[in-house]
């Protein structure tokens, strides 16, 4: 097995985590995988934002604007 480094350890953990609080948000129902992928972006669009991206902020942003308005009538 290869050595791996502490971000590359840290990324495993995280995904891990992520995984396990998905599958105990999905006996829930599409309510809690719902909640688990917002929990994901909001981590992803900070950690995107760390190395210097905020872009991944923006779109984000547009993307639920997006949705609100599809849905919102």
């Amino acid at each position: 097995m290869a050595a791996q480094t502490k971000a590359e350890r840290t990324a495993a953990n995280r995904l891990a985590h992520f995984e396990q609080r998905q599958a105990e948000r999905a006996a829930r129902g599409p309510r809690g995988l719902a909640e688990s992928w917002m929990e994901r972006a909001r981590a992803v669009a900070a950690s995107r934002e760390e190395n210097g991206d905020a872009e991944a902020w923006n779109d984000l942003s547009r993307t639920i604007a997006n949705w609100v308005a599809r849905y919102e009538a």
